[in-house]
């Protein structure tokens, strides 16, 4: 989801909505496993500027660990 923010797209009110429930799990779930990562970000005058990065590395990072998955899925069905 976050690749399409990136690309400029229009959304509805119900897209909205659905990026930013993301957003924030994402957000608490980091917060609960790195707390001096969160605590350093805590209070900043660009806080959410600095969540909405590490935000969109993870995304990203996710999104090319996940086609990396696939070519290698797609390359042992193609060997079989």
């Amino acid at each position: 989801m976050a690749k399409t923010l990136k690309e400029g797209a229009a959304y509805n009110q119900r897209d909205i909505v659905d990026i930013l429930a993301e957003f924030s799990g994402f957000k608490d779930r980091v917060e609960k496993k790195f707390k001096d990562v969160a605590k350093e970000l805590d209070g900043k005058a660009n806080e959410h500027e600095l969540w909405v990065g590490v935000y969109m590395i993870a995304s990203d990072y996710a999104d090319e660990q996940a086609s990396r998955r696939k070519v290698v899925v797609d390359q042992i069905q193609k060997i079989s």
